[in-house]
């Protein structure tokens, strides 16, 4: 098998330069990065929110049943449509 001696031709600058987004190619990408990070971000407040929750317990030495000190009005629910919670009244016993 003989030898390359000729250079290659394929492999120029120009060629190289090509590879990898161009400027107007990035941009493109922009919406869906943003929609990205949005839909990240929205999951993680979400996640914290859960996590502060009136049913969650994370120390149980303290506090260890939070929901029954709860006022009646409190909302529960993120969004309440039919209910009105400012003018429930508690119909059970005190613990």
């Amino acid at each position: 098998m003989a030898a390359v001696t000729e250079p290659m031709e394929h492999l120029n600058i120009e060629c190289l330069s090509s590879y990898g987004p161009q400027p107007s190619e990035a941009l493109v990408l922009l919406p869906q990065v943003m929609v990205l990070g949005m839909g990240l971000a929205g999951a993680f407040l979400y996640l914290i929110r859960l996590a502060r929750g009136p049913h969650v317990t994370w120390n149980k030495s303290s506090n260890p049943e939070p929901w029954n000190k709860l006022d009646p009005t409190y909302q529960y629910k993120f969004v309440a449509i039919t209910t009105d919670y400012k003018n429930l009244k508690k119909d059970g016993p005190e613990f």
